[in-house]
Order: C-alpha cells, then structure tokens, then sequence
C-alpha cells in the first residue's frame, strides 16, 4: 500500500505542475506578442519631418555651429565633415524590398558606394538585402530598431532601440558598426535639447553621430526637380546627402538619384560613404559572442513575428468555426423544433405510437437527503405509470430513511455499501422490473408529464436512449443565471444537432431512459470513467442505437451556487468525458452508428470543447495584446460581433424553451468570467489525464433548493 500511496502523491503533484506549464506557455506568448507589438505597431516609418519648435538651450553652440559628424564621448565635443569635393552619400529608413534593391543598382553602375542607416526590423525582414549592400561594399550605420523618435524616448527604449538596431546588423552580417542617425534629425542648426540627450546617449555606447547637410526631402515626393535642386551644392565645400530607400513610394529618390550621381561626377565630385569621406574605420568585425547574441536576437524576432501570425491565422480558423456553428446549431434546433412538432425526430422516421407501458425509475443516492424528498415525490407524482427505485449507495445521512418515511405506493428503497454511481445504477437496474427504465440524479425533481414526454422517443424501436431536458432550478443569482444559459444554450442546442446528426455523446444523468434491452446489450452501467452517462451514450450509438433528445421532457436540477463547487462538478464532467472519448476513440474507423459518433460526435466535442478551449487563454492574450498595439476600436468591434452571435444564438434557444430573456443581460459578463472558469477546467482535465491520475466519483453539494413543481404550472408550460 505504501509504494502505492507514494505514487499517487507524486503523480498528484505532476498534476498541480500543469499551472507552472500554463503560466510558462502564456509568459512565452505574452513576450512573443510583445515583442511583435513593440518591433511593429509603436513605430513607424513615414513622416520624417523635423520638429521645429522643441527646445534648442541646452546644444552647446559647436553643435550647431560645428560639422555633420559628431563625437559627443567626451566632455569637449568634436564635429567633422567631409573635405572639400567630397559627397558622403547616405539613404535612411531602409532595407526595402522594392526600392533598395533598385537604388543599388543605380549605385552599381554609377560605381558608387554610400553609407545605409538602417532600421533594425528592416534588417531582419530582408537580411539579403543587408547582406548584397555589404558585400557591394556599402556602409551600414544605425537608425533605431524600429524607427522611434530618440529625442522623446525614455532612456531604456533609447537603449533598446539603439542595441536592437545594431544587435540586427550583427546577427545578419557579423560586423557591427560605430555610425548612428536618430530618426528625425536633419542638419545640426535643427538639433533640439532632445535630440542633443539622444546624441549623448549614442556616444556612450560608441557611436558617432551623423546629421546631414544637403537633405533631398524625397519623403514629400516633391518631384524629381525640387529633389535635384535640394541636392545641389552651392559651393566646393563637402556635403552629406540625406535620401530615403524606404517608409514609402521612392520612385523620385531612385530617378533623381540616378541623375545627381552622373551630375556630381560631371562636377568633378567623389561621391562614397561618410567613413571613407572623413577617414575613419566605421565597420568593426563582431566577436563570437556577439554573433550569437546578434543571431539569436534575429531569430527571436523572427520567432515572435511567427507566433503572432500563427495565432492570427488560429483566430481566423476558431472565429470561423464559432461563426459555422452557431449557424449550424440554430438551423438544426429549428428543423429539430419542426420535426419534433410534426412527431417525428428524421424523414423517413415511422409514425409514432403512444408509449403507455409502466416506467421502473432509478434514483441512485448518495448524501442526498437534502433534496432526497421532492425528487422521489415528484415522479411519484407523474401522469405516467412508474415504478421508483431509489438505490442508497452507503450515505452518511438519512437519505434513505426519509425516502422511505414518504410513504408513497411503488417506491422501493434499496440500501448498499458505497461503490458508485454506476454500481448504485446498476444495482436498480437488476431490481427493476420493466423493459423501460429512467435514470435521475437524486438532486433533480420532475414535472408531472415529464416521465410521459421521455419514453415517447420508444415508439421508433431504433431508440435506445433518449435524452431529456434539464433545467436549472436555482437561477437565481449572476452565477445561477450563467448556469442556466449554459444548459438552455450549449448543451440543449448541441443536442438538438446531435439528435439530427445521429451522434448523441452523452443522455445526462439528470435526466435519460433507457432499454432494458439496450442497456443489456451493452453490459449495463461502467464504471470506467467518471463520466457514466457519457461513456454508455457512447457504448450504446457504438451498439448501433438511435439516442434522441425530448425538449418536452423538463427535469429540474440543482446547479452549482458557488464556483468552488462549480469547479469540483465541471473538473469531474470534464475529465471523465475525456475519458469517455478516449475509450471509445474506436468509433472514428467504424462504420454506421458507431462511425456517426466517432467522426460527427467525438470529432465535434474534441473540436468545440477540447481544443478550443484549451486555445481561449491564447484568444484572451491577443485580445490584451490588441487593446495594447492594434487598434482598440477594431478589437472592441470584433469582440461585440462575437457577442452578436452568441446573443442571437441565446435568443432563439430561449425562445425554443419558452423561457424568460430576462437573465440574458449577464451574457456579456459570462463571457469576461464565467468562460475562463470553464477553459481552466478543460486545461486541468487535459493535464490530469495527460498525467495519468485516476479521480474517484464524488457528489456534488447539496443545497435543498428543489421543490415538486405545480402541476397546474408545468401543464400549462407543456400545453
């Protein structure tokens, strides 16, 4: 015994890790959604205007007054420019994938080299364009990560747009570089006190600092000649040229271009990059550990830009699917609600005959004896001939005493040590003494027609089991109004498509009858998962018996009033129908009913309430990751459209029950809370099973809420 409880305590704890594996996964994608948020939706590349009425006090005057490159590493500040004759030729905003690789080639036949400020995401974006500018013998410098403005930025995104930008270059061409241009800048006379603060910051982390003298202002694509004519030096003095290879159409860039190069060579110009114009080794070959930071820096963003488009592209999947079945569910339940109407479940389906032969009812008990009462007297109560069996599985109370202190005709009590609900159901069955036989939860009372509704489904001898309507009874209260629009909603409307697909997976216990015959047939009862009623739905469609569902069969149940208790009750219905799947996983290769449940049933439970719940806590992070990065409008727009569909659906299926829309004003509250509860019980369930831990069968809390319904009420909501 001993080994054995040691086992179970280890394997209880692999069980409780699935929390830290949750929390792992959801930081991963928290930080890959960040970093793609970050590197694309909080910068851009377009406007590169120069802010003209920003603060300038705090430039020492050499800045101003001094040359286009600036070392600012020390306390004594030093600018410099090119010789005289001399053109350092420069393109901000790139690698772009259309207009780099044409003013390349102008530059190839013009035999000219220049310097590229590169931003950090381009780099990684088109790594082979960097690499065909390097080995043409192009200079790359830095131009931020993502193309922020420096001059406004809090120190650390300083830092990481600067380190970002040059960890790229390195990690693609394995060379890092000394030269940076923040995003923004122009000439020195338009350095503002925040640009000065970035220029500082650059410096301290090595990097010189190049403005320009002659800018194109090819961003306003102002024509080909007003590019040319800014292009233009007055004199023979130096000049740094500022054009644009990205953040837009460059059409004029490479044209104009193309004529200035043939222009300055005509003028007796040398037009080359700003290290070989002022002298300097700006290009410094990484060390080992640098290239791998600098590669593994790549493939982060790279990684993080494929999660992201991953997820999209599962949101697009799941989306489509939530759409598709909610169209299909509502156009099912309505022909479900005409056949029903006309007497029959299918076309094709033999007329049906009123089923009048006596009923044995089975009541399985265990603790029961808060509820014990009104649901003996309510099927004792009902217009159809029954017989009741109420099967005390070792109760602790009095439930059995007070079943048998009713003293109501035909109801037999039956006392057993505890084995479980199957062995409690089994054990009615073997004392029942009539071919059609209902099982009921013992916190679930019924109304008078209901036993009568149930067994009509008999009339067609293909049924084996039919499945009955269960209510809500305490819903009262938010969490109870959750509840009931989860059974009106979600199990109800699913069975009604299952009825018609023929791949009913589960006759709750609250409320199913059987054949005797059919439960024979297949061994009775199992007590192989906790899911019993699950496991014989599927034993019996797999036996080739029709299982149906009967709206007008209502049976009333007491839901879970706290979220602990909900908790305990979802943890075990979930689990046990993962494990009821997995018994009878068989199904999907076989042929007629069987391959109905298998590839209809099973493949709709795996999909609807397996994987994409286990998918939600993924949807609720890019919902947070949009409300950051993307637009919330959009966001909030797609999540309203979500809750359309739902509320249409939750209208029609109120409207089918005949029930009040009144608690539908918590459907979007149910969506923000009630939802997570739910997904984080599918991830236990899945974990556990995954873990190998075997969970007992236990009760749910009672609360003695249930009441024998009227007769005159239930009458008339049945006429």
């Amino acid at each position: 015994m001993k080994p054995r409880g040691l086992h179970q305590r280890f394997a209880a704890s692999r069980v409780r890790t699935h929390w830290i594996v949750l929390g792992a996964v959801l930081l991963a994608l928290g930080v890959a959604l960040l970093v793609q948020g970050y590197t694309h939706h909080l910068a851009s590349i377009s406007n590169d205007s120069v802010p003209s009425t920003a603060s300038a006090e705090h430039v020492p005057p050499e800045v101003h007054d001094g040359g286009p490159v600036i070392d600012a590493s020390e306390a004594e500040v030093r600018t410099a420019g090119p010789p005289e004759q001399t053109i350092a030729l420069t393109f901000d905003d790139g690698p772009d994938p259309t207009w780099t690789p044409r003013i390349l080639d102008v530059l190839e036949r013009h035999d000219v080299h220049a310097t590229f400020f590169v931003v950090g995401t381009a780099v990684i974006d088109h790594p082979d364009l960097v690499r065909r500018m390097v080995d043409e013998g192009h200079e790359l410098g830095v131009h931020t990560l993502t193309h922020a403005d420096l001059g406004s930025a809090p120190p650390w995104q300083r830092e990481l747009e600067l380190q970002g930008s040059q960890q790229a270059i390195v990690g693609i061409t394995g060379s890092k570089t000394a030269l940076m241009r923040p995003p923004y800048s122009s000439e020195n006379d338009a350095v503002t006190d925040g640009a000065w603060s970035a220029i500082r910051a650059g410096a301290e982390d090595g990097y010189l600092t190049v403005l320009t003298t002659l800018d194109s202002e090819d961003w306003r694509q102002p024509g080909v000649e007003t590019i040319e004519q800014n292009l233009t030096p007055t004199g023979t003095e130096g000049q740094i040229v500022l054009m644009h290879d990205g953040g837009g159409d460059r059409s004029e860039t490479v044209e104009s271009l193309d004529r200035m190069l043939a222009r300055y060579a005509d003028q007796g110009y040398r037009v080359t990059t700003v290290g070989d114009a002022l002298g300097v080794e700006s290009t410094a070959p990484a060390t080992a550990v640098e290239r791998v930071a600098g590669a593994a820096f790549a493939w982060g963003i790279r990684l993080s830009d494929l999660v992201v488009t991953l997820i999209g592209w599962a949101l697009v999947i799941s989306g489509i699917v939530m759409v598709v079945r909610a169209v299909l569910v509502v156009g099912v339940a309505r022909r479900h609600h005409r056949s029903t109407r006309r007497g029959r479940h299918a076309p094709g389906a033999p007329p049906r005959n009123i089923v009048g032969e006596p009923v044995s009812v089975i009541v399985p008990a265990h603790n029961e004896a808060a509820g014990i009462e009104a649901a003996v007297r309510s099927i004792a109560a009902s217009t159809h001939p029954v017989e009741i069996i109420v099967v005390d599985d070792g109760s602790t109370d009095d439930t059995a005493a007070l079943a048998e202190g009713l003293g109501l005709p035909g109801v037999t009590v039956i006392r057993q040590e505890n084995g479980g609900k199957p062995a409690a159901l089994n054990t009615g069955l073997s004392a029942a003494a009539h071919d059609l036989i209902v099982m009921v939860d013992g916190d679930t009372v019924f109304e008078p027609g209901t036993v009568h509704a149930l067994v009509q489904a008999f009339a067609d001898p293909r049924v084996g089991a039919v499945s009955g309507n269960t209510k809500v009874a305490n819903r009262d209260g938010v969490l109870g109004s959750w509840q009931h629009i989860e059974y009106v909603v979600g199990f109800n409307l699913d069975r009604r498509l299952f009825d018609i697909a023929e791949c009913m997976p589960t006759v709750p216990g609250a409320i199913g009858g059987f054949r005797r015959e059919a439960l024979e047939r297949v061994g009775g009862v199992s007590g192989d998962t906790l899911a019993e009623d699950t496991d014989l739905t599927m034993a019996l469609c797999r036996d080739g018996w029709r299982v149906v569902y009967r709206d007008d069969a209502r049976a009333w149940t007491e839901a879970p009033a706290s979220l602990g208790a909900l908790w305990r009750q979802r943890y075990r219905w979930c689990y046990g129908t993962l494990q009821a799947m997995w018994k009878h996983r068989g199904a999907v290769v076989q042929g007629g009913a069987a391959g109905k449940l298998g590839r209809r049933g099973l493949g709709y439970l795996l999909v609807l309430q397996v994987l994409l719940p286990l998918f939600a806590p993924v949807v609720d992070l890019f919902a947070v990751f949009g409300l950051i990065f993307l637009d919330p409008l959009r966001i909030a727009a797609v999540w309203l459209a979500f809750l359309a569909v739902q509320l249409i659906m939750a209208v029609y299926a109120f409207r089918l029950d005949r029930e009040s829309l009144r608690p539908l004003w918590t459907l979007p509250l149910q969506q923000v809370v009630y939802r997570q509860l739910m997904y984080l019980v599918v991830i236990q369930s899945v974990f556990t099973a995954f873990a190998g831990v075997h969970l007992r069968w236990h009760r749910m809390e009672r609360y003695g809420s249930l009441r024998v319904p009227d007769e005159d009420r239930a009458l008339a909501r049945a006429s």
